[in-house]
């Protein structure tokens, strides 16, 4: 079963990108959420999610620290890590890359880019 984490510390956005996926639920996919960079490093050693949506300005570990450790410290390369931020200057973006992210996105996001995205990396058909 293919599974989402979303990782952000903000509760409506964490309920409005379970709200955007929960389609996806139809076709079999485990949508897990996480509040905090340290929770989701935890869930993520856990569960081995095949995406996750990362926010970067979090208590306990921020995202850029979250997708470092997951691409770099624990080589979890197969993990596909959107970071989902406010922070949109190039320095954010770059500092994403070089954290190892896939997809760098800023916020406000579009539902539909987040679904068509989501599906496409799963291999899902819509």
């Amino acid at each position: 079963m293919p599974k989402v984490l979303i990782v952000d510390d903000e509760p409506h956005i964490r309920l409005l990108l379970e709200q955007t996926l929960e389609d996806l639920e139809d076709k079999g996919v485990e949508i897990i959420t996480a509040c905090n960079g340290k929770e989701a490093l935890e869930i993520i050693k856990k569960e081995s999610p095949d995406i996750v949506y990362l926010d970067v300005m979090m208590p306990e570990t921020n995202g850029y620290d979250v997708c470092n450790a997951v691409k770099n410290e624990l080589n979890l390369k197969n993990i596909y890590i959107i970071m989902l931020t406010a922070k949109g200057q190039e320095y954010d973006k770059k500092r994403g890359e070089d954290s190892g992210a896939d997809i760098y996105m800023t916020k406000p996001f579009n539902p539909d880019v987040i679904i068509a995205k989501t599906a496409s990396i799963l291999n899902i058909a819509l």
